[in-house]
């Protein structure tokens, strides 16, 4: 798929608690909407991950997305905390500034987590939740991840070309299949130069399962229906996490697998991933 032709909007800066967040709407062209439904991404990626499916779903929903405090859009300023429990709170309070409530609510990596956490932690409450390939169970993070959390402040100083490969092999790494060179660039964009360098290892030693784990207590208490998407080959967390979510989620929630799909299936199979949202929220 060609990056332009899913490419999203400039985003609206908006405010939250002194931080500014980079959000996108999109309306329904031709009908009032039949509700709101906000996209959550993960790391390293940013709401563009989501572009395809959140045009898709823009025909017939109000859609928001947005990109976390030190990720995509957003600024990457390195007095802002970027950890789990921060972008919990955000997330929460970026509901409250939208006026949603009870929205449809889909998460993927990370902000499967950041979802999970504002729901159980900060009492936001959710028509429905779609996980993908979350952030919640430990172990999460791959080997690269977890040497780089342990090890930030000497690969930020690696020298920018090497850097630069080393992004664009990390996130190309997350699929099955190759990823067209496109999307590689689109994704790796905002990890480079003097300021996405830096951010690009401080988002990953922010990163502590400390901050999950009181998500994994309370996941019997999350109070909406809960489906579990998950690529049936991903190589960062493996798909046998989505049975054991299953079995600590109440209500027995339904779990899709993708064949011959990795971490990444918005970018990797964005028609099946769109078909799967279209079935949900009909």
């Amino acid at each position: 798929m060609n990056t332009r032709e899913s490419r999203l909007p400039d985003p609206v800066h908006i405010d939250v608690d002194g931080v500014s967040v980079a959000t996108y709407v999109l309306n329904p062209e031709r009908r009032a909407p039949l509700g709101d439904v906000v996209f959550c991404h993960g790391t390293p990626w940013s709401s563009q991950v989501w572009a395809d499916a959140a045009r898709q779903l823009s025909s017939s929903h109000r859609v928001f997305l947005w990109d976390m405090p030190g990720y995509g859009r957003s600024p990457k300023d390195p007095e802002v905390p970027v950890d789990l429990a921060s972008q919990m709170s955000r997330f929460s309070r970026l509901l409250a500034s939208w006026g949603l409530d009870r929205p449809y609510v889909v998460a993927h990596d990370i902000g499967g987590a950041v979802a999970l956490g504002a729901h159980l932690l900060h009492e936001r409450e959710y028509a429905r939740l779609f996980l993908w390939d979350v952030v919640t169970l430990d172990p999460w993070g791959s080997p690269f991840f977890r040497l780089v959390a342990d090890h930030a402040d000497v690969f930020s100083e690696l020298p920018a070309p090497l850097h630069t490969v080393l992004v664009k092999e990390y996130i190309a790494g997350a699929a099955r299949h190759q990823l067209t060179s496109d999307w590689v660039d689109a994704l790796s964009q905002p990890w480079l130069g003097a300021s996405g360098q830096p951010a690009f290892y401080r988002q990953i030693a922010a990163q502590r399962s400390e901050h999950t784990r009181p998500l994994v207590e309370r996941l019997r208490q999350v109070r909406c229906p809960v489906t579990i998407g998950w690529g049936e080959l991903d190589p960062w967390i493996p798909v046998g996490q989505a049975a054991e979510l299953q079995d600590l989620l109440p209500g027995d929630p339904p779990v899709i697998t993708l064949s011959d799909i990795g971490h990444l299936a918005p970018v990797e199979t964005p028609s099946r991933v769109s078909r799967a949202l279209g079935e949900w929220l009909a």
